[in-house]
């Protein structure tokens, strides 16, 4: 049994998964308050599924790149279960769980989320072996410049507001993945780390640590 969590930015969500089916999943935008939200969602969730935490197996968390306090937020709640009631952890890079939703194709994929200050994360994304496959770039970028880098037919999907889909709706070499496609829903940041941790692939819950985003350098992914 599973517990996914997701705080990297304002869209939250919590997802419950046994390795057959998801048995609960919530997602809500939240506007600065995961402090209050989180825990009482995560119990009531849990209640919904008919468990309770010690009938949990494995934690996943996203892992970033996103806000401070979000990040913060989530990770600390994962590892207060993960050392009370001993149980592996598994941080999964918050644009996997972006790209994930969308269909392979042989287009390359940009997946982006909204880092303030009309500046997005991006990170970029090729099929292999049928499956999306992180490039290991994740850039700070402004749209102006995140055009500028649109050079092959490519995807764009993840936290498109009205503003961006308007102004990129034209562009010869994208194409814009649907609102519900581009939606970052917890049942994959489930389905990742169930992938991982039946490989025995898990974090050190010490270690384990989110990225922020950061202006101008790229970020590791």
């Amino acid at each position: 049994m599973l517990l996914g969590i997701d705080t990297s930015t304002q869209s939250v969500g919590i997802a419950i998964y046994d390795g057959h089916q998801i048995l609960c999943e919530e997602s809500w935008i939240s506007r600065r308050y995961h402090t209050v939200e989180l825990a009482s969602a995560v119990d009531a969730n849990l209640k919904r599924a008919g468990l309770n935490p010690k009938d949990l197996d494995v934690l996943a968390v996203a892992t970033g790149p996103g806000s401070f306090t979000g990040l913060r937020i989530g990770m600390a709640l994962v590892k207060g279960l993960a050392y009370t009631h001993q149980l592996p952890v598994i941080g999964i890079p918050t644009l996997n769980i972006t790209a994930r939703a969308v269909p392979p194709s042989d287009k390359r994929l940009a997946a982006v989320l909204q880092a303030g200050r009309s500046r997005l994360a991006v990170g970029w994304y090729i099929t292999k072996n049928d499956r999306w496959t992180s490039e290991d770039l994740i850039e700070n970028l402004s749209l102006e410049e995140l055009l500028g880098k649109i050079d092959q037919p490519c995807i764009l999907t993840g936290e498109l507001t009205k503003e961006i889909r308007e102004v990129t709706a034209d562009h010869d070499l994208l194409t814009i993945a649907d609102p519900t496609l581009a939606m970052r829903s917890p049942k994959y940041l489930a389905e990742l780390a169930w992938e991982r941790w039946q490989a025995g692939d898990v974090d050190d819950v010490l270690s384990l640590k989110p990225y922020y985003l950061h202006k101008g350098d790229p970020i590791p992914g």
